[in-house]
């Protein structure tokens, strides 16, 4: 569908000619109503004429369209916009394009070159958007440019003057794009590369006539227009090309130590480090680029070594650090008691209310249906990380003040019972080299007595704790995966709480950036955030409510990446796409359309699985509970096990030709173990065989010979000790 602008009333500044003219004739074109400013000066600024914008006006109207001439300085921007509010009544467009050139070699530019300048391109567009702005933010809409130029953004010999007040340009556009959010005004900064009278004392005549101004004023159009979200962006634009811009930053280096004076010889000594750009990060706000340089401070003031990179400080802090070292250790196990007030705390945590009738189950404990919210399965998983089991895994000595919750999945095995004793093991399962910091992969299985209940996957990302020489990626990582190129499905917003982080906490986060304003100030945010996981249970109920009826049992797993914090206060939008039995999802903050959650999704069971005489207690696989089996097994007695197996088995179960899960069942180290994924080291023997034809062997419905010779079961390595198989799955088993 065509844009247009029919009852809009747009103000383009300088558009007596060049590209204001050819914006002025585009949006009169689209059915605007168009107020044509220009003073009618020379390239300098000197002299004044009405010419150039009645010329432009005629055009328009020759054509049909509607407008007006202005003949105003920029300076007088209250009798700018009177002119369009005498006019047309309302003003929704301010393009601020007027402008001069004065160009001068720094040395010879004089106070009026460069006031002058600054007073038509940077005063000028403050004055004309300044009395814009209360009549935009009564009418909740406004689109503004502020026009720029690649001078101020890279420099350029002769144009200081010019350069400076460009940038300045752009500065104010960001500012007024964070103020007008909420109003739905957007502002956004152009820096245009076309023919004019400006640019032709910097370009051949030949440029000049192929870099025609038409190949810059769509862009201009679709910035102004309703239907374009973006906001406070910075663009270039011409001959049929537009890119957009950002800043980037480079990890750089702490150069001091605690009671030690900085010196310059130490900002020489890593000068290297400081200007290398590699895993830049690209800061979009304040809050972000403070962060990173209060996040110095932790380590600094508890004594810590910072005589070099985050990225190397971790790894040179102490002799014997070595995050390879740490991949398959295990955590000292952790118990979680709770009742039903747990439950329901939690669910209230997650914005569930009352005024939902269906909401009652998760939050009355003698509702017919009362149950736990699937999600509440990361909180018996996290007391690994709480209760800092971490920094007693040999191998990981970092700085875990500096740890930032990167990615979540969850996988539920049968649904959450609403009180009793749950047990979690957390092992290692993969440290990552991100140059910029690590990643730790912390897989947690969790037990209701022998039962596997759930499987969280926690990928923790450590600042400055890269630059081991490790792997940056894994096979054992739960990976986030985009959503569909289309329109969302479903998209709910909901609101939450001023108070939502200090009632979330209550479920076992007990970090201060959620609850105090000064530790938050720390990390350079103006006020407590809300926890991820708290935006990550808001997101999954809603999947649970639109897509499966609010019934926990068909829950089976949710996979998230965390990027953006959210205020606790602010609307959070979940964008859903429905995939089969797979939700694909986005959560975003209403009130300033950043992206929180990304690369989500959620599985579901279908509805004929789900009930209670088609859903296997197990699960979705069933050789969960095999696995299960042999996990007590190996509980009871995994010292006598290991005396008389001594290897280690990988399973990798298949369903419908696809991999479905990995198991690793190590009888030959300790006292042995069974956990979820593929081995640390190698294993002695790996077997492969479909979820279906696993239970059949184990069931003694299927020779395993047969099946080998078939080619249902497939085993690398050791052929042999595939024999000492039936000592854990058959002897004595409760199959």
């Amino acid at each position: 569908m065509a844009l247009s602008f029919e009852g809009r009333v747009v103000l383009v500044t300088g558009s007596g000619g060049g590209l204001g003219r050819e914006y002025a004739l585009a949006f009169a074109e689209r059915g605007a109503s168009v107020v044509v400013n220009d003073l009618g000066a020379d390239i300098k600024g000197g002299g004044k004429s009405s010419a150039a914008a009645d010329k432009v006006v005629e055009e328009i109207r020759a054509k049909g369209g509607k407008a007006v001439a202005n003949y105003d300085s920029v300076e007088d921007g209250e009798k700018v916009i009177q002119s369009a509010l005498d006019a047309f009544g309302r003003i929704d467009v301010v393009v601020n394009n007027a402008g001069i050139l004065r160009d001068r070699s720094f040395a010879r530019t004089s106070d009026l070159d460069w006031d002058l300048i600054h007073r038509v391109h940077l005063r000028g567009a403050f004055f004309v958007t300044r009395a814009a702005w209360s009549h935009m933010k009564k009418q909740k809409f406004g689109r503004i440019i502020m026009t720029a130029s690649a001078a101020g953004i890279y420099g350029n010999f002769g144009q200081a003057n010019y350069s400076a007040a460009k940038l300045g340009m752009l500065g104010l556009s960001n500012t007024l794009a964070i103020e007008g959010r909420n109003y739905n005004i957007h502002c956004n900064t152009l820096a245009p590369v076309a023919g004019s009278r400006l640019t032709e004392t910097v370009m051949t005549p030949e440029l000049v006539a192929s870099l025609k101004p038409e190949y810059v004023a769509p862009m201009v159009l679709w910035l102004c227009h309703e239907q374009c979200q973006e906001n406070g962006a910075l663009f270039e634009a011409g001959a049929g090309w537009i890119g957009k811009l950002r800043w980037e930053r480079s990890q750089g280096c702490v150069v001091r130590q605690k009671n030690q004076p900085m010196t310059p010889e130490a900002v020489r000594d890593q000068w290297d480090k400081i200007c290398d750009f590699t895993d830049a990060t690209k800061p979009t706000s304040v809050q972000e680029s403070l962060q990173s340089i209060v996040s110095v401070l932790a380590p600094l003031e508890s004594g810590g070594e910072v005589g070099a990179t985050p990225t190397t400080a971790a790894s040179a802090s102490a002799s014997g650090h070595n995050p390879a070292e740490a991949v398959g250790q295990k955590l000292p196990p952790s118990t979680f008691v709770f009742s039903p007030t747990q439950c329901i705390l939690y669910a209230l945590g997650v914005g569930m209310s009352t005024k939902d009738p269906d909401h009652l189950r998760f939050l009355y404990e003698r509702h017919e249906d009362f149950g736990c919210l699937p999600t509440f399965g990361v909180i018996p998983a996290q007391a690994a990380m709480m209760d800092g089991g971490l920094s007693a895994i040999p191998g990981l000595n970092i700085d875990f003040t500096r740890v930032l919750h990167g990615e979540q999945y969850l996988e539920l095995y049968k649904p959450l019972p609403t009180s009793g004793t749950l047990t979690s093991q957390a092992t290692v399962a993969a440290v990552l080299d991100k140059g910029s910091g690590a990643v730790i992969l912390l897989d947690v299985n969790t037990y209701s007595g022998d039962q596997l209940i759930c499987f969280n996957q926690f990928s923790v990302f450590v600042v400055g704790a890269g630059g081991f020489g490790g792997s940056r990626t894994s096979d054992k990582a739960k990976a986030a995966l985009p959503p569909p190129k289309r329109a969302p499905d479903v998209v709910m917003i909901d609101s939450t709480t001023r108070d939502q982080a200090a009632l979330y906490r209550l479920s076992g986060d007990w970090n201060p950036l959620h609850i105090d304003p000064s530790f938050a100030a720390m990390g350079g945010f103006q006020a407590p955030i809300l926890h991820g996981l708290c935006s990550f249970g808001f997101a999954a109920r809603h999947v649970l409510k639109q897509f499966a009826d609010n019934d926990p049992s068909r829950f089976k797993a949710i996979k998230v990446r965390f990027v953006k914090p959210v205020m606790p206060g602010q609307l959070l939008q979940t964008e859903m796409w429905k995939e089969g039995n797979r939700i694909h999802l986005q959560c975003k903050v209403k009130e300033t359309d950043a992206v929180v959650l990304a690369g989500a999704y959620v599985d579901l069971h279908g509805a004929s699985e789900a009930s209670p005489e088609n859903l296997p207690q197990h699960g979705a696989l069933q050789s969960e509970l095999v696995f299960a089996e042999i996990g007590r097994r190996i509980n009871d007695s995994g010292s006598e096990l290991v005396k008389k197996v001594n290897a280690v088995f990988a399973w990798e179960i298949t369903k419908d030709g696809k991999s479905a899960a990995e198991w690793t069942v190590d009888l030959k180290n300790g006292s042995g173990s069974l956990r979820r994924g593929a081995p640390s080291g190698k294993a002695d023997v790996t077997l492969t065989v479909s979820d279906e034809d696993f239970v059949e062997v184990v069931q003694g419905r299927l020779n395993p010979q047969k099946a080998f010779f078939s080619g249902k079961l497939k085993v690398r390595g050791n052929i042999m000790l595939s024999q000492k198989l039936e000592v854990i799955l058959k002897d004595n088993a409760k199959l």
